[in-house]
């Protein structure tokens, strides 16, 4: 797609257990006041991780669009659909890994995947 995604991390140390919808809205608007400076659809487009769900892309989000005054940018991933997300964001690891490791047993080692069980960690 030509889009610059993956490469950079980041994170935080909030733990969102226990914590209030109002808790966690105002973490993730000073976490995205913050990220803003750095990151758009041309230089880094940062997804959620582990405990990162729609609700906190949702909260970065709109953050983001308030302090940047754009919509529908290409920004971060995992947005829900009304936001410009994709349907199957959810999937989209699982599918990538199933087409890459499709092409890679049929291409370079010349066999199907039909019959094949795998296991998959990490």
């Amino acid at each position: 797609t030509g889009l610059p995604m993956g490469g950079g991390k980041g994170g935080s140390d909030f733990d969102p257990k226990g914590k209030s919808e109002a808790e966690v809205r105002r973490f993730c608007q000073s976490f995205m006041t913050q990220l803003c400076r750095y990151i758009d659809a041309s230089t880094d487009v940062p997804a959620g991780d582990i405990g990162v769900g729609g609700r906190e892309i949702g909260f970065m989000y709109g953050q983001y669009k308030l302090l940047s005054n754009k919509h529908g940018e290409g920004v971060l991933t995992g947005k829900s659909l009304a936001f410009g997300g994709i349907h199957l964001r959810p999937e989209a690891t699982g599918y990538g890994t199933v087409y890459m490791a499709k092409h890679a047993i049929e291409d370079k080692l010349k066999k199907s995947l039909d019959g094949t069980r795998c296991a998959i960690s990490g």
